[in-house]
């Protein structure tokens, strides 16, 4: 449950730029996409927890591709064509989603390196928390504009479900409720466990989308489509409930043959190398937890190698995402105090054949955006925190540690921005190299991951 949020939100995030349209058709093609993210999910989860890490932990889409991806799908190639009359076929979104696998299943292959040489030890030498800091902070930082984009469509019923989740993760995360429990000990009991603690954004989801149905039901919300606030109500896409598939097995091209660019393997690098840094402290968060000792080395290698090849699944199949490890179901085992590799297991194996349901992923469809953008507030929010929580291992009284976080913070939010306001600015007369440098200045963690990497490794101090 506390992973839903993510493998949900991700989909919703991407059909936009993927040039996936506001119609039925397009509805069930972001049921889909949810579909296989689940089946994914599910997939690389029993992986990790079999043959992989061997920790209890939870692998799913990862925020970490999404400024590579949408710095991808911004080149002149990948743009959205204009909608054609009623009554003409419109251009496929497969040929932006085939762009964005084809970089990820390639990508992957770095991680996969990685893992299998044992070359992570050498390459963490070099990646300090004055790095990590400001690329996972720019991440979330950077999605900002995903964020009030599904919320400004109506600010007061995306404000009502930031509410929630606050309320209950911080306001009422000490309150237990008696749940009924089994265990193989004590059998059948009940047990007082923290649920606001646990499913913030579960409550947040629930408590808003029936405050949409009822303003909905009551004609408080406007009918037309050309009104913002339209996307609150809860009508508009119910048809993809009916529309999808019961049964659909997500394969490999099921969208079609990747497309591979040099522009896009090296964008979505930034994401793997985030994805498996933050996973590396995830290991021992877990380990920690679990009350296992802490991972050997083989271990790490075999986890991150396990997670290179979840990747490569997820660019293959056509997720348009790569997954990680979630830090979030790393919290819950120490709510919970359940660290049995077999509840994730079994996780894992809900999710697989939860993917294969397309009526399942079609219910999400169905979330008014206020509420996703809502959520989105908390979400990037938290991401960009973790990032900024790196610095409390750095002595924040030198001026050359101050340097290094402000310049790289201040320069991955400008030039990105500056970019994207100057399309086509970047003109070297090759048109690979100009995607290249493109994808380069437009990724915000890798502008500022980079410029930190560079300065924390040369500036004495």
């Amino acid at each position: 449950l506390i992973a839903i949020g993510a493998i949900v939100g991700l989909p919703l995030i991407l059909a936009g730029p993927l040039c996936i349209a506001n119609d039925d058709e397009g509805d069930v093609a972001r049921a889909l996409l949810i579909s296989s993210l689940f089946f994914v999910s599910g997939i690389c989860t029993m992986l990790q927890t079999t043959f992989g890490i061997r920790l209890p932990i939870m692998q799913g889409g990862t925020f970490s591709f999404l400024p590579p991806t949408f710095a991808i799908l911004s080149l002149p190639h990948n743009k959205c064509p204009a909608p054609l009359p009623p009554g003409f076929n419109n251009v496929s979104y497969t040929a932006q989603t085939l762009s964005v696998q084809g970089g990820i299943a390639v990508a992957s292959c770095l991680q996969i390196l990685l893992g299998f040489t044992g070359a992570i030890g050498f390459l963490l030498r070099f990646i300090g928390p004055l790095t990590i800091a400001p690329s996972v902070a720019l991440i979330g930082l950077d999605l900002f504009s995903a964020a009030y984009d599904k919320a400004s469509s109506q600010w007061g019923i995306a404000m009502f479900t930031a509410f929630v989740v606050v309320v209950c993760s911080q306001y009422l995360k000490n309150i237990k409720v008696p749940t009924p429990t089994f265990s193989r000990r004590k059998k059948c009991h009940v047990s007082w466990t923290p649920v606001f603690k646990m499913f913030p954004v579960l409550f947040a989801l629930v408590l808003a989308w029936l405050l949409c149905l009822i303003l909905t039901s009551t004609n408080a919300l406007p009918t037309s489509p050309s009104h913002p606030a339209y996307r609150a109500r809860t009508d508009t896409r119910i048809n993809v409930i009916r529309n999808a598939p019961w049964f659909r097995f997500p394969y490999p091209g099921q969208w079609g043959l990747p497309t591979v660019t040099v522009a896009g393997v090296i964008g979505m690098m930034a994401g793997v190398v985030s994805g498996f840094v933050e996973s590396i402290g995830d290991y021992y968060a877990c380990a920690r937890l679990s009350g296992a000792p802490n991972p050997p080395t083989h271990a790490i290698n075999r986890g991150i190698l396990t997670e290179g090849f979840g990747c490569m699944l997820a660019g293959v199949i056509g997720t348009s995402t790569a997954t990680t490890s979630f830090s979030e179901n790393i919290g819950a085992i120490g709510i919970t105090r359940v660290g049995s590799r077999r509840v994730l297991q079994v996780a894992g194996f809900f999710f697989f054949v939860l993917g294969m349901l397309s009526k399942f992923g079609s219910i999400f469809v169905t979330i008014p955006d206020p509420v996703i953008g809502g959520l989105f507030c908390v979400m990037f929010g938290m991401i960009a925190a973790v990032g900024i929580s790196n610095l409390q291992y750095v002595d924040l009284n030198s001026s050359r540690n101050l340097f290094i976080i402000g310049f790289s913070l201040f320069m991955g939010l400008t030039v990105p921005e500056w970019m994207k306001a100057n399309k086509g600015v970047i003109q070297t007369g090759v048109i690979e190299i100009d995607q290249i440098i493109t994808v380069f200045l437009e990724t915000a963690m890798l502008v500022g991951g980079l410029l930190a990497l560079f300065f924390d490794n040369t500036i004495p101090g």
